[in-house]
């Protein structure tokens, strides 16, 4: 009867253990399938996997026109808010004749983007999703993704793409 309780108790541990395992390795593989947060990001042209994505929190307490020095660029409007730092840092170690940077989030944010040859903002590209896309320049670039009011955040996507 000893040896009967012995065995159950080894076995009900065994399979504790094997589900915590399994439950452990899951979580592990599907944290490597996401996209990192607040990644920053450096690409060559051509560059794998097409799109990247990178994923964040919008938002913050600084006005995006503060960041971005002006109201609006030839991209858009600089609205919202952000945080004071960038939420991404992009180098392109080579000159894009095309890439697009496209934000996608369940709310309505913005963009500002400052870099080699000056600052973009930009508001409701594709829909409420904003986005900059056109020839881009070998360097260092800062990306900022805000909420229309102060103190708003919300999860998003930045998808980065080289396809018109």
């Amino acid at each position: 009867m000893a040896q009967t309780s012995l065995n159950r108790g080894m076995r009900f541990s065994l399979t504790v253990l094997a589900f915590c395992v399994t439950s452990v390795t899951n979580t592990i593989t599907n944290a490597q399938e996401a996209p990192p947060i607040f990644g920053d990001v450096t690409l060559n042209h051509p560059f794998s996997p097409d799109p990247m994505n990178v994923r964040g929190m919008s938002g913050g307490s600084v006005s995006a026109s503060q960041i971005a020095g002006k109201t609006e660029t030839i991209t858009g409007p600089c609205t919202g808010f952000v945080d004071k730092t960038p939420d991404h840092n992009l180098e392109l170690t080579t000159k894009f004749d095309y890439l697009k940077l496209q934000v996608q989030s369940p709310e309505d944010v913005t963009i500002v983007v400052k870099g080699p040859g000056g600052t973009w903002c930009n508001d409701d590209l594709e829909g409420k999703n904003p986005g900059i896309g056109g020839e881009w320049l070998p360097g260092k670039y800062e990306i900022w993704v805000g909420s229309y009011n102060q103190g708003q955040y919300f999860p998003y996507t930045l998808k980065i793409t080289e396809v018109k």
